[in-house]
């Protein structure tokens, strides 16, 4: 049976609204996200007594530091940068970049050491970077960054640890 012009415009409003009520109530249309599991996994109070007061803000709560203020943000000897909550080598120095942000910044991550998730905690998607084995927060990435890539990881210092090579 072939639909009216006058059911045509019934249905597209239905939808319409449908749509903004679930936007508005936060419902999600789409199918929801399995919870990621991790290889290296504490308690609440474990990371806290683990971590310093501001690589806890930022690893476990999601914080962000402040700009300029990482010793790592000048850090410019050859070595690798881990994730401040497990160890795991995250970035080599080979793809570090001055980006004049006021965080470290890597144009790429070492293979299989992080993963990635939508962020819209500030009223924008953002793409979200944590630890592939222990979930740790480490930044973002944005697509503003360099050759060959792209790519600007715009990491916290706090989260991260350095060794030199």
């Amino acid at each position: 049976m072939a639909m009216t012009q006058t059911d045509r415009r019934t249905f597209l409003t239905l939808a319409g609204a449908s749509v903004a009520g679930a936007a508005l109530w936060g419902c999600s249309s789409g199918p929801a996200e399995a919870a990621e599991r991790f290889e290296v996994t504490h308690t609440d109070a474990e990371w806290r007594s683990r971590l310093k007061p501001a690589a806890y803000a930022v690893l476990r709560k999601e914080g962000t530091e402040q700009p300029y203020s990482s010793p790592l943000n000048g850090e410019h000897r050859a070595g690798i940068f881990s994730c401040g909550g497990c160890a795991l080598p995250a970035f080599s120095s080979k793809t570090k970049f001055e980006s004049g942000t006021g965080w470290p910044s890597f144009w790429a991550p070492l293979p299989n050491a992080v993963r990635s998730r939508t962020d819209s905690t500030l009223g924008m998607a953002r793409t979200e970077i944590h630890c592939r084995r222990c979930g740790g927060h480490l930044g973002h990435v944005f697509d503003d960054g360099p050759k060959p890539t792209g790519k600007r990881y715009c990491m916290n210092g706090v989260a991260m640890t350095f060794k030199a090579a």
